[in-house]
């Protein structure tokens, strides 16, 4: 009994590592590893200056206020990503929607009305007329302390 017990715990192992080889793509002779080209230090390069940083450095995303959309003047928490901007105001619902009808309304801006949609405590709307074709999305959520937080985006509606 225990000749067949150690046999058996032998093969276990045996095919346990063959799988863990399958598995993990070994045993099959292909060195995985990729080598990167020498490096040579010249000695010559200038030092980075912040203005030279600045220029050519361009993340797509901004913290704090940089925004292609209008935005009340209390914003804060302001995010801009990929062209959506993200913030929170202590403005109500309603002061939200009517700052945007008007600020968009005085650019000969057009509210899609079909679109428009409040609920308790959400609203959504669109407007056309951005120069790139786009519908302007703008939606807002209220948090429950005080604060509404707004998304603004560029969207093909």
């Amino acid at each position: 009994m225990k000749k067949y017990s150690a046999l058996l715990a032998v093969t276990v192992l045996i095919f346990a590592s063959l799988a863990c080889q399958t598995v993990l793509g070994g045993g099959n002779g292909i060195d995985q590893t990729e080598s990167l080209p020498p490096f040579e230090y010249s000695g010559d390069t200038p030092d980075a200056t912040a203005e030279a940083t600045e220029e050519s450095f361009d993340p797509g995303f901004s913290f704090g206020g940089d925004s292609e959309f209008p935005m009340p003047e209390d914003a804060s928490n302001v995010v801009s990503v990929a062209g959506t901007v993200n913030f929170q105001t202590k403005l109500s619902l309603e002061e939200v929607m009517a700052f945007y009808r008007d600020t968009y309304g005085k650019q000969g801006f057009t509210e899609r009305e079909l679109l428009t949609t409040v609920t308790d405590g959400v609203f959504s709307f669109v407007f056309d007329g951005d120069p790139g074709g786009k519908a302007i999305v703008i939606q807002g959520v209220d948090l429950g302390d005080g604060t509404v937080n707004v998304n603004i985006r560029l969207e093909d509606v």
